[in-house]
């Protein structure tokens, strides 16, 4: 069974051994390490991808082994294995303003498009939470008044549901590092409303536009810690316009229709398993 390991704490010597050498001896397969070390912030990160003998040790016991190295050591630690459950797949669905992407993953699961639950919708403004409440989602504002999310309350929010992905559907905040290391191996998914690379950031609609582009589009990728990074996209569409076409009518056009069904396909190919993110790469999963 594939497992993730991650861990996230203040960095010092010696603390990527005890995990390693646990996972090692009790027989698992190792596929991939990945270490982070940023002298800036003091912070250690690590992620661990392996093949781990489940008939031999169940997940939760590994889960339970990890967890007392994360007590000793001072780090956040945590194991996820997408086929430890027979459930479909949990998701945190977080908005900020539009609400039709996180409307098309529900309809999208109610009408048995994409296998999953929506365990809860996360936003750091209230505009969706009727979509939820609609939906019978439970709705959690980690937002002050201004919008500025309690990213500390995100993440325990994420482990209080139990959530195996976090969709990012057209969340307009940037998670932090440490978020993006700790839920780090594919678990988070985001909608960026134009093309990637060639046109990343908060204004792609508006940069295309004054580059005089008759096509416009959408892009899924898995979040790592850097922004909009290149080679981590799931799916790509694109829709055209006229020449002459007003930016106000080609945004309606993007927002209302097109990202969510792109975020919806984008997601779907996650969920049935036909992608997965290993090296930083998105890969096609071999069944």
């Amino acid at each position: 069974m594939q497992v993730i390991i991650t861990a996230v704490g203040p960095d010092h010597r010696g603390l990527a051994d005890p995990i390693v050498h646990y996972v090692a001896t009790a027989g698992a397969n190792i596929y991939e390490i990945q270490m982070y070390d940023h002298d800036s912030e003091r912070l250690f990160a690590m992620l661990v991808r392996i093949e781990w003998p489940a008939d031999e040790e169940p997940v939760s016991v590994l889960r339970e082994r990890m967890t007392e190295i994360g007590r000793l050591k001072g780090l956040s630690v945590r194991v996820w294995a997408r086929d430890e459950h027979t459930r479909p797949p949990r998701l945190a669905i977080c908005t900020t303003y539009r609400p039709e992407p996180a409307l098309a993953i529900l309809r999208d699961i109610r009408d048995g498009r994409l296998k999953a639950d929506p365990a809860v919708m996360i936003g750091n403004r209230n505009a969706c939470r009727g979509v939820a409440e609609q939906f019978g989602v439970d709705f959690q504002n980690v937002g002050d008044d201004r919008g500025n999310p309690d990213n500390r309350r995100m993440a325990e929010l994420f482990d209080e549901y139990d959530v195996d992905y976090i969709v990012l559907a057209r969340y307009m905040r940037i998670l932090p590092p440490r978020i993006c290391w700790e839920f780090a191996g594919g678990r988070i998914i985001n909608l960026h409303h134009g093309l990637l690379p060639s046109f990343p950031g908060f204004r792609p609609y508006q940069d295309a536009y004054a580059r005089h582009m008759l096509t416009y589009g959408a892009t899924i990728h898995f979040i790592v810690p850097e922004l909009d990074a290149g080679e981590q996209i799931i799916h790509q569409s694109t829709f055209d316009v006229f020449p002459g076409t007003p930016l106000e009518e080609i945004t309606r056009q993007g927002e209302t229709d097109h990202e969510p069904r792109c975020l919806s396909e984008g997601l779907r190919r996650v969920v049935d398993r036909e992608v997965e993110l290993h090296f930083h790469r998105v890969v096609r999963v071999q069944r």
